[in-house]
């Protein structure tokens, strides 16, 4: 994750999770937290796709959404949610995903 302040400064970026080939758990009330202690005002969410596809899937999707909407009463927005593969990084902001 990227965190960053109200000037969209950076604060932190850190590995806050590690997955398998094939899922990487992700907790919302734990991205809160971990946002909330290093009180950023926005952040970037970033993973990448070992099949080497950027493509979001069906969980990717439901998962930004759910951490938006975890993140929202805190007025801590996601500017973006990035997929990395060998083909290419796919952003939710620019597909119209958020």
């Amino acid at each position: 994750m990227i965190f960053l302040d109200r000037k969209n400064q950076l604060i932190l970026d850190e590995i806050t999770g590690r997955g398998t080939v094939d899922h990487a758990p992700v907790y919302p009330r734990e991205i809160a937290r971990r946002a909330l202690e290093v009180q950023c005002s926005s952040l970037i969410l970033v993973h990448n796709h070992p099949s080497g596809d950027p493509k979001p899937s069906r969980a990717d999707i439901e998962i930004t959404r759910e951490i938006i909407d975890v993140l929202q009463p805190f007025d801590i927005s996601v500017h973006d949610h990035l997929i990395v593969g060998m083909s290419g990084v796919v952003s939710f902001r620019s597909s119209g995903l958020i």
